[in-house]
């Protein structure tokens, strides 16, 4: 275990300079300037050829392809982290990659004149690896697009020697293979897509017959399309049984599909698998498989992206740059574009437009699009907002005339009396609402009764939604494509319209509610005694809360005034509620306690929630979520509902629940992350759930900084982890498959939160019709399934939209308060570059080696598994090691992009200061 590092004072003797050889090439042309005049003609082409003959011997994957210029590119790239239960991009984060020989390095940083700086590289009789040093030269125009980086970089070919230094000085000599067959069309025609030429860029696809074929021989794999967000040139799909990535190396590789989509590809032979450091947290050595493309089954993405117009002069069309690199320049009409954008471009330099692809010919680098509309600014939060819900297709429409029909026409709305014989009438029971404090969509309560014999009647009650949206009606339809709501920071994109949303579904305070209830008979410890199911008429008597609970639990004693609580109905008086809530705490902690000895596991990751001026809707502050008592007192009662919810629809509709179920990480990044943590000194057992939260949960360290280590490591921990997924059990036959990992529990299912989640819909139907409260289900197998892999679509699309949406009001927050200091704790090493978890505001980031001000060298070195940065500042007075664990001072400074922000490294000096 590493303990916060400090700079040491250390007398390094510098070595020469070595010579340099000045190139006699004249410079190239920076990346729109050669597109500009060489746009699709035959002397591009040549010039790609000319170029790959200077990169022959320059490895592929160095981490310099990606490394200080995609941190300095035009800023409006998207890079999303992903939680622990979400799907594992590449494990590239935390992973590393060799470095190059240092000459040949040197004289390919000369070669390349896009770039921003030029890197010399001082070799250094030291064992663990070289000394570079990252200097300054003046700055170029950076690439703005993957096809400007293969331009700039160059496409390293099957069986090209590279040279590599291990950690201790030794060169091995490895190879490098491109994903696309040597003999291919393909590969014949890389980077010759001209619109003058025919030449093939990208393989063709194969038919529907040779695909259904090679997937029944087992020739070919299906599998969802993996682009890593920070370098565009790797791709990934799951290998069939799931323990390890399949790897796909470049664009030429993904043969035009994009992030999401359903892809079959073809394994490449074994002598054209990669040769690069593991996709997971491990620093060493391995092979990766690799394919190719060869089908598209499904377009799952969006096929829209936001960007940025070029002009180009002489042509018919402008060049469409999106802002996310993963998707292709586009060329689209000048008859799309604004009337004066030929004759005045550069009024639109900073204009944020939306564009589709309608084509991407074989023969072409580039796709065919059209422009949907302008947003308007780049870097105003309304319009990057909504090019963020564009791009991930989340339909923020208003709700049409015909889904609006579909609504209760006599408001005020009253429960029929005919409806209120047939449930179950808990109007007059202690019910309440536990939320946070901005909730309008309340679609659970509680209610927390003591019995004569010390055992409590426990109830969770459930806004009947299934009871307003009619099965096949517009607004089930709408609700079922929608699939959930999309919580951005200022504001809420609902799934069903607000008059159910907020009004006739919600549980409001003080007004009479339908409900779908589970109430249990309970002992204090927990254990359940007695089950009952059924739809039941509600009145909330107040709406607290977590704040409110939570003062609750902290003083059991204390006599709460009317002021001091929201208005509580006067049937129930205060101190019942209070009674209630404490009741409901002590059961909660029992059921928590269990939950984990019986081998559940928890990842809590830092969650960055904000102060919003109420008329702006601006960032006035920001802050760490803190998950307290009061959220895990409810937390453990929706669990405990949907369990039980599970097992119940599973018994009665076995071929036809909706289910969720959580599988196990991928067992080869698990196997990996264990050799590094043993590596590092941490004791951690990753053999099951339970063990690795019993791990988490053993104090690291005895300081100040023992939860900012439990925070990274748990970060390590997410990184294998698998998405949760919607299933029908009639389609997934083992019934071991169905089990949720996190949970530990056989069975699971979403029941609680219907005015969100389309899925809890159709839960609430299957149990409703187990019930014989509810119409019978119409719903086959098939379609259960087709409708759960929908849900999985939409949840993940909503929870990046989530995660940009918060990115989106940090950069302005850090624009307008800037620049912020923190502490920073270093989570994973690179070999150029190294990310770090920034302790006062729980963002991640990462900081290049190249970028740090005042750094005169830099040395990356692998001791065993764990791999280290030695940087050396200004005239080698001052050392700073850099590893997993090591505590660094940053400042956040907003880049010179429209709400982009940098995390840059401060001096040892002066942090100590």
């Amino acid at each position: 275990m590493d303990s916060p590092r400090k700079a040491k004072k250390a007398n390094v003797n510098r070595e020469p300079k070595h010579s340099q050889n000045q190139s006699s090439r004249p410079p190239q042309k920076d990346a729109y300037a050669r597109l500009l005049s060489q746009h699709r003609s035959s002397k591009f082409s040549l010039y790609l050829e000319q170029y790959k003959l200077n990169t022959r011997n320059v490895q592929q994957d160095c981490e310099r392809r990606q490394g200080v210029f995609d941190g300095q590119r035009r800023g409006q790239r998207r890079d999303t982290a992903t939680s622990h239960d979400g799907d594992v991009e590449s494990g590239e984060e935390l992973g590393s990659l060799k470095p190059n020989d240092a000459k040949k390095h040197q004289k390919q940083q000369r070669k390349n004149k896009d770039s921003n700086r030029d890197v010399v590289s001082k070799e250094v009789d030291q064992p663990g690896g070289r000394l570079q040093s990252p200097k300054k030269s003046k700055k170029k125009n950076l690439p703005k697009h993957p096809e400007d980086e293969k331009i700039r970089e160059g496409t390293s070919k099957c069986g090209v020697d590279v040279q590599m230094l291990s950690p201790n000085g030794f060169n091995y000599r490895t190879v490098c293979f491109s994903a696309s067959n040597a003999n291919s069309p393909a590969d014949k025609g890389k980077n010759k897509g001209g619109r003058g030429s025919k030449k093939q860029v990208f393989d063709a696809y194969m038919t529907s017959e040779e695909v259904s074929h090679g997937l029944k021989r087992g020739e070919l794999i299906q599998g969802q399309l993996r682009i890593n967000p920070k370098k565009y040139n790797e791709a990934f799909i799951p290998s069939p049984d799931d323990t390890r990535d399949i790897f796909l190396d470049g664009i030429v590789a993904r043969n035009r599909a994009l992030n999401g989509d359903i892809v079959v590809v073809q394994v490449l032979p074994r002598e054209q698998w990669k040769s690069t450091p593991s996709s997971a947290l491990l620093y060493h050595t391995l092979h990766l498989f690799c394919c190719k493309v060869v089908y598209i089954v499904e377009k799952k993405h969006s096929r829209a992206a936001t960007g940025f117009l070029k002009h180009l002069p002489d042509k018919p069309f402008a060049l469409f740059s999106p802002v996310d690199h993963r998707v292709p320049r586009i060329n689209v009409p000048l008859a799309d574009c604004p009337e004066d954008f030929s004759s005045r471009p550069g009024d639109y330099k900073n204009t944020l437009f939306i564009c589709r692809i309608t084509d991407w010919a074989a023969d072409s680098n580039f796709a065919e699009g059209r422009l949907a509309k302008s947003l308007g600014q780049a870097g105003e939060i309304e319009p990057e907002t909504e090019g963020i819900l564009i791009e991930y297709e989340v339909d923020f429409s208003e709700f049409s005339d015909e889904v609006l029909d579909c609504l209760p026409k006599n408001l005020p709305w009253t429960i029929p009396p005919e409806e209120m014989r047939k449930r179950r009438d808990l109007r007059n029971e202690c019910i309440f609402t536990i939320d946070p404090a901005t909730a309008r969509d309340l679609d659970d309560a509680l209610s927390c009764k003591q019995l004569p014999d010390g055992n409590f009647e426990v109830g969770v009650h459930i806004a009947d939604v299934s009871y307003f949206v009619e099965e096949g009606n517009s607004l089930d339809v709408i609700a079922s494509q929608r699939a959930t709501s999309v919580y951005l920071v200022q504001k809420v994109i609902p799934m069903l319209p607000r008059l159910l949303c907020e009004e006739l579904c919600s549980l409001n305070p003080l007004v009479d509610r339908l409900t779908f209830s589970v109430i249990w008979t309970l002992t204090p410890e927990g254990k359940i005694l007695n089950e009952w199911f059924g739809r039941s008429i509600i009145r909330s008597c107040v709406k607290l809360s977590y704040d409110h609970a939570q003062s609750m639990i902290e003083a059991p004693e204390k006599m709460f005034s009317a002021e001091e609580l929201p208005p509580v109905d006067p049937m129930h008086p205060i101190d019942e509620v209070h009674q209630a809530v404490l009741n409901l705490h002590t059961i909660a902690k029992n059921l928590r306690a269990q939950r984990f000895l019986g081998g559940a596991l928890r990842l809590d990751q830092l969650k960055l929630s904000f102060a919003l001026d109420k008329e702006t809707m601006m960032p006035q502050g920001c802050y760490i979520y803190q998950y307290r008592d009061s959220n895990k007192l409810v937390e453990e009662f929706m669990l405990l509902a949907n369990i039980a919810t599970a097992n119940h629809i599973y018994r009665k509709f076995p071929e036809l629940a909706l289910l969720r179920r959580h599988p196990p990480p991928k067992a080869k990044m698990m196997d990996e992350l264990q050799e590094l943590c043993d590596q590092l000194g941490i004791k951690i057992d990753l053999t099951s759930a339970g063990l690795l939260h019993k791990s988490l949960n053993t104090a690291f360290g005895d300081d100040e900084y023992t939860s900012a280590r439990k925070e990274v490591l748990t970060h390590m921990c997410s990184r294998p982890m698998q998405m949760a997924l919607y299933f029908c059990t009639g389609v997934v036959k083992e019934e071991q498959n169905f089990k949720h990992y996190a949970l530990n529990v056989p069975l699971y299912t979403h029941f609680t939160s219907p005015i969100r989640r389309y899925a809890d819909i159709i839960v609430h139907r299957l149990l409703a019709s187990s019930l014989k409260c509810g119409p019978r289900i119409s719903l086959s197998t098939a379609e259960v399934e087709k409708q759960a892999s929908h849900c999985n679509d939409k949840k993940a699309l909503s929870k990046k939209v989530q995660e940009l949406s918060s990115e989106l009001f940090f950069g302005v927050f850090v624009k307008e308060s800037g620049p912020l200091d923190s502490e920073a704790m270093v989570m994973g090493v690179l070999d150029q570059s190294f990310d770090v978890l920034v302790l006062r505001y729980g963002v991640q980031k990462r900081i290049y080696c190249k970028s740090i001000t005042g750094l005169d060298a830099f040395r990356h070195r692998k001791v065993g598994k764990k791999s280290e940065l030695t940087l050396l500042w200004t005239n080698f007075l001052s050392v700073q090691v850099i590893s997993v664990f090591t505590l660094v001072e940053v400042q956040l400074k907003s880049d010179d992009a429209p709400l982009k922000y940098s995390a840059v490294l401060k001096r040892p000096e002066d942090s100590a200061s």
